[in-house]
């Protein structure tokens, strides 16, 4: 039987496709379906966490999947929003820099996996992660998002793009937290 925290988890992977279509739909609805719809993926991320601890039901499928989706979720609302130019020019950098963290986490876990190592999520990670989520939030909402949160030179794609940053940063120093404890075990090893 599938437990509701991995339902959770592969309600969060289903959405994925639907975020696609909707962001491509023309409209102030779409933009808010968007970003409503990132916003429901990245609350179940917290709720099937929490879940998993409260009722017992921590699972290997859940520890294999929950990353998956987290980051399957978080790489195609940036390339969507890098395709639309809401993250343009040297902006990318940032959104590189958090598909890069992605991907060197992804690849150091499954290494130090093979030697029944965990690495777990420091809470610095977390922040960077809320940051994460709450600026890609902000930047689905496109110029809809524009003319609701707008003041002085400040509007929501402004503000999006600066907490995108502010995660990019910490992405890096836990990327480098992650790598030096990845390296410190394979230097160990030998």
């Amino acid at each position: 039987m599938i437990k509701i925290p991995n339902i959770l988890t592969i309600g969060r992977i289903i959405l994925v496709p639907v975020l696609v279509f909707v962001f491509f739909l023309p409209g102030a609805l779409a933009d808010w379906l968007a970003c409503g719809i990132f916003v429901l993926a990245s609350f179940t991320d917290f709720v099937d966490g929490f879940l998993a601890r409260l009722l017992k039901q921590q699972s290997r499928l859940g520890e294999m999947l929950d990353p998956i989706a987290d980051k399957i979720i978080v790489v195609t609302a940036l390339v969507l929003l890098v395709k639309n130019d809401t993250i343009s020019n040297t902006n990318i950098i940032a959104a590189i820099i958090i598909l890069c963290r992605e991907i060197l986490v992804s690849g150091l876990r499954e290494y130090l996996a093979k030697f029944k190592l965990k690495m777990p999520v420091s809470q610095l990670a977390k922040v960077k992660t809320f940051l994460q989520m709450f600026s890609i939030s902000i930047l689905l909402t496109g110029e809809t998002g524009n003319k609701i949160l707008n003041f002085q030179d400040y509007n929501a794609q402004t503000i999006g793009i600066i907490i995108l940053w502010l995660s990019a940063f910490l992405t890096l120093f836990t990327a480098y937290d992650y790598l030096r404890k990845g390296i410190d075990h394979a230097i160990s090893e030998d």
